[in-house]
């Protein structure tokens, strides 16, 4: 699978609230605000289905809504006055938008890394 064909989405729209994209190996569903331009997310729930029937969950960031909710939180009781930024299932990306993230989802299967990151959605 080449670079170039393994991150070019199958299929993309809108199942809402879920904003879906398939592609070759996995699906990703992400969950924006209304409204949000997708070009622009920063920070987002998405929830990945593996060809296998696996799922994993994650919050994805960018460094710079990190850097914006720590300031937002300085002189506050959260995160200590946004002196630090922990979430458990946080992947913190570059750049923004849908299909920034899902290339980087895409990159992280491709070179196995993505179990480490991921959390693997158990279902009681």
């Amino acid at each position: 699978m080449s670079r170039s064909t393994a991150f070019e989405p199958i299929a993309r729209g809108w199942d809402e609230p879920w904003y879906r994209v398939c592609m070759e190996g996995f699906e990703a569903s992400f969950l924006p605000s209304a409204g949000e331009d997708l070009a622009e997310v920063c920070n987002v729930d998405v929830f990945v289905t593996l060809e296998d029937g696996s799922r994993w969950t994650a919050t994805v960031f960018t460094a710079a809504e990190v850097e914006r909710l720590m300031k937002l939180w300085a002189g506050t009781d959260e995160a200590l006055g946004g002196r630090y930024f922990w979430v458990s299932d946080g992947l913190i990306v570059r750049d923004p938008g849908i299909d920034s993230m899902t290339g980087v989802i895409a990159g992280l299967i491709e070179n196995d890394e993505f179990s480490e990151i991921f959390q693997p959605v158990i279902n009681n």
